[in-house]
C-alpha cells in the first residue's frame, strides 16, 4: 500500500489532520482538502487511487463531488457520513460511491474498508464463483444471457453488442450473479463476497448497487426474491 494515493476531503480540521496522519502512518500518500471544489481540483490534478469524501462539505457537497468524480473516473470512492440512518448515505451510493463509513469512525475500521475497496478495484476479476447452473459460455470466457454478454477474462460487459461501462464494484457484483444464474444470492452473502465483509454490514449498500446495475444491464435482468435476496435471470 506504500504507493497508494488517497484523496481525503473533510472540512473539519481536527478530523482531517488526525485521519491524514493515521493514513500516512499506515503507508498511504495523502492529499487532504477542506472543501468540495478544492477536492475536485486535487482529484483532476493528482488522479488518486481512492477518494474519501465527507458528505457535508462547503462549496460543493460530498455527494455532488462524488458524482463529478464518477463522471470522469471509476476510481473507488468511500463516503463519510455523520449518521448511519441519513438519507445522505443512500444519495452518496446512488451518486456512485462504492461504500461508506459512519463518523465517528475507528481508524482500524476505516483502514479495513479502504483495503477491501482497493482489493475489489484491483482484482475485479477474482470474484468467487457461486453454486448453481452456468450460463451459456462461448470461447474466451464469455457468458451469454440473451443480449447480455459478460467477458470474464477481458472484464467487459456488452448489451446488444454495445459496451456497458461498469465500476469495479458493479463488475464484481455482476460476476457473482453471472456465475450462478437462477440462484438466489442473499444480501449478506453478497456483502461477504463483493464487499469483503466478514461480518454483518448495511444491506442498503447491496440494494443501491443492484439498482445501479439494473439501470445499466436492464431492469428486468436481476430479479428480487422478496425476503431472500436477488438472482440473475438465466
Amino acid at each position: 500500500m506504500a504507493e497508494t494515493h488517497v484523496l481525503f476531503v473533510e472540512d473539519d480540521d481536527v478530523i482531517r489532520e488526525a485521519t491524514q496522519l493515521a493514513l500516512e502512518r499506515d503507508g498511504f500518500t495523502v492529499t487532504a482538502m477542506p472543501d468540495g471544489l478544492s477536492g475536485l481540483e486535487a482529484f483532476r490534478a493528482d488522479r488518486p487511487d481512492i477518494a474519501l469524501l465527507d458528505v457535508m462539505l462547503p462549496g460543493m457537497d460530498g455527494v455532488s463531488l462524488c458524482r463529478r468524480i464518477r463522471d470522469e473516473s471509476t476510481v473507488p470512492v468511500i463516503m463519510l457520513s455523520a449518521r448511519a440512518d441519513s438519507i445522505d448515505v443512500v444519495l452518496g451510493l446512488e451518486a456512485g460511491a462504492d461504500d461508506y463509513v459512519t463518523k465517528p469512525f475507528d481508524g482500524s475500521v476505516l483502514m479495513a474498508r479502504i483495503r477491501a475497496v482497493l482489493r475489489r478495484f484491483n482484482h475485479a476479476g477474482d470474484a468467487g464463483a457461486g453454486d448453481g447452473g452456468r450460463a451459456e459460455e462461448a470461447a474466451g470466457g464469455v457468458l451469454a444471457f440473451g443480449d447480455l454478454e459478460v467477458d470474464t477474462e477481458g472484464m467487459e460487459v456488452r448489451k446488444g453488442g454495445a459496451t456497458v461501462a461498469l465500476t469495479p464494484t458493479e463488475m464484481r457484483l455482476l460476476l457473482e450473479f453471472s456465475s450462478a444464474p437462477g440462484t438466489v444470492l442473499s444480501r449478506d452473502k453478497l456483502l461477504e463476497r463483493v464487499w469483503d465483509y466478514g461480518w454483518g454490514g448495511d444491506t442498503r449498500v447491496v440494494d443501491v448497487h443492484v439498482q445501479r446495475l439494473r439501470t445499466k444491464i436492464g431492469q428486468d435482468r436481476i430479479e428480487t426474491v422478496r425476503g431472500f435476496g436477488y438472482k440473475l435471470k438465466g
